[in-house]
């Protein structure tokens, strides 16, 4: 009898679907917040995360994170990932595909989230899917990437041990990326395109202090060299101490900020910036309901680890009122 159910079942290409309460897409210090908080009020979650922990990975140290002095970004992460499991959230990882508006019940939202692995029916949404690195989109970035080309100094520092790298960037990325490399290159130049280096007060201070850092304002790479990896960059001419001049270089790491990563909110019409970042309200509501946001993917002008974390958090908090509405608990 089982037999016979099981091939009807399989000819009307049956799936039976579990309804989430709250379905987070993003697996980052957001993503992990939320699914922990979500948790606690009693939500039935899910949070898809290709890449645990996110970009807070690739930082060497987290330093303005309340109640911790400092931190590295890896254990950080694994604190968060912990914490959700243990309050009861389901962590998969998997990589979300589509995502499809359904028609709403009794007043409440429904989505559909296909994934890598399966598809998942929810009441809510919680889009925390973070950024991309930002690209310098000049000659031989692409075709030195992971050979000597990296947006990730935590990741790659230690293969460039008494090497010339510089760091292009000029913010408080670019600055602690070439602190940390510090450690391990005999020479670090951080190449501002500006005249000003934007970084917190605390690490400006930190690059000034340090005798292995060079900084280069107003200056742009125009090309990176080399035959099987980096050997040196061109400078473009124009303003600066290196201008329309080659330099010994075994290391790029590039630091100009990143990308919101929204592919996937388009699809269900939430409405962007011009900067192709989620609009959100104060409830960190999108304009579609049902749907909240959170995170570096937002249009906040201060994206922080622990703002996106709050975000996350107050997504649960309304996403719970949603589930409440129908539900009555």
């Amino acid at each position: 009898m089982w037999y016979f159910l099981q091939a009807f079942i399989l000819k009307l290409n049956f799936k039976p679907y579990f309804m989430y309460d709250f379905l987070i897409i993003g697996g980052g210090c957001s993503g992990l917040s939320g699914a922990m908080y979500a948790t606690r009020l009693g939500l039935k979650t899910l949070c898809l995360a290709e890449l645990p922990g996110g970009l807070i990975t690739t930082t060497h140290l987290v330093e303005n994170w309340p109640g911790i002095k400092t931190i590295s970004g890896p254990d950080l992460a694994t604190s968060l990932y912990d914490h959700a499991l243990a309050s009861g959230a389901e962590i998969k990882n998997e990589y979300a595909e589509t995502i499809e508006k359904l028609p709403e019940q009794n007043g409440v939202p429904q989505f559909k989230v296909k994934t890598s692995s399966g598809e998942y029916l929810t009441k809510t949404l919680l889009i925390a899917t973070g950024t991309k690195h930002r690209r310098l989109d000049i000659k031989g970035e692409s075709e030195f990437e992971n050979r000597g080309v990296s947006f990730c100094a935590l990741c790659d520092g230690a293969f460039f041990k008494n090497k010339i790298v510089c760091v292009v960037g000029g913010g408080d990325s670019a600055a602690k990326e070439a602190l940390f490399l510090s450690e391990h290159a005999s020479k670090v130049y951080i190449i501002v395109r500006k005249d000003v280096l934007r970084a917190e007060p605390i690490n400006g201070e930190r690059v000034k202090q340090n005798p292995k850092i060079e900084v280069v304002f107003n200056s742009e790479l125009e090309e990176i060299m080399g035959e099987n990896n980096v050997q040196k960059v061109r400078f473009k001419t124009g303003a600066g101490k290196y201008s329309g001049q080659e330099l010994p270089m075994q290391g790029v790491f590039v630091a100009i900020g990143h990308l919101a990563q929204t592919e996937l909110a388009k699809q269900i019409d939430v409405a962007l910036n011009s900067h192709e970042e989620i609009i959100i309200n104060r409830r960190t509501e999108t304009n579609v309901r049902g749907v909240f946001a959170a995170g570096d993917c937002c249009d906040t002008e201060f994206k922080q680890a622990i703002t996106g974390s709050a975000e996350a958090v107050t997504a649960s908090y309304y996403a719970f009122h949603i589930c409440r509405s129908e539900s009555g608990f």
